[in-house]
């Protein structure tokens, strides 16, 4: 099963450049970000006639996730436990049923966190504990699982091309990088990096200042896999040659294959 991240960074900027991109990959299941879009408004025929379900948690002008999937997807929950004040479209769960196996597919946007410090800063931080809790859940259940998306966190030096520049942004400060590596510390394994250890490889690009003729990227668009789901990882790899396609979203995405 291949299964892809995605912020697409609007869905109406992106109404041609996604489906021709699902056309070309042919993914299975696509979790996106920043859709943009209240539900109500999100254009699920262009998806469902390319055999797709859709399943969205949207907001109106930011945020929203969302769900394609070649596959019925069962028991979908949106928004991420831990804070009932919180209204923001980030987060997205549901299971799919592949040929053998069911994966609990977590689907989520993390706060950018900036100014930091400040109170964004401490939302994004707060939200970093709740999604920890949740993997913990999951793990005691025995649940296998996955939670992917645009963490906006800059894991390592490597994972930038000029990290000296995001030394003082919260997607590389240490709390934020501490925050990560608590997620790993649970058992969780980063699936590019299990495949891929190289510096060089990103998955944004500023729109800005020429960021993407000069290569100056970051990877912040992630896969955590639990051990049952690491276990059955066949490859992981990021699409970049579609940032230079016309009217690209200023991410690119990145896709784990799975035995299931």
């Amino acid at each position: 099963m291949k299964i892809a991240t995605f912020n697409i960074n609007g869905i109406k900027a992106r109404i041609n450049a996604l489906p021709a991109w699902l056309d070309e990959a042919a993914p299975d299941v696509v979790l996106m970000q920043e859709i943009k879009s209240v539900d109500e408004a999100f254009p699920r025929e262009i998806f469902e006639e390319r055999g797709y379900n859709v399943e969205v948690h949207g907001q109106k002008s930011f945020n929203g996730v969302g769900i394609l999937s070649k596959y019925p997807l069962e028991d979908v929950q949106r928004g991420l436990p831990g804070d009932k004040a919180d209204d923001q479209a980030r987060y997205i769960e549901a299971t799919v049923v592949g040929a053998r196996d069911a994966v609990r597919l977590c689907g989520l946007y993390l706060p950018n966190g900036n100014p930091a410090p400040g109170q964004k800063y401490d939302y994004k931080l707060a939200w970093m504990k709740r999604l920890r809790a949740r993997a913990q859940a999951l793990l005691a259940e025995e649940t296998p699982f996955l939670m992917a998306g645009d963490y906006n966190i800059i894991p390592q030096p490597e994972d930038a091309a000029r990290p000296q520049a995001w030394a003082e942004d919260a997607l590389f400060r240490p709390e934020s990088r501490a925050a990560w590596r608590e997620l790993l510390a649970l058992g969780l394994t980063e699936a590019f990096r299990a495949r891929v250890q190289a510096p060089g490889h990103y998955s944004f690009w500023d729109y800005q200042a020429g960021a993407w003729n000069r290569n100056d990227g970051i990877r912040i668009d992630h896969f955590l896999l639990c051990p049952y789901t690491a276990d059955r990882l066949r490859d992981c790899q990021i699409d970049k040659e579609i940032r230079g396609h016309e009217k690209p979203s200023d991410h690119v995405p990145v896709w784990v294959e799975l035995d299931l």
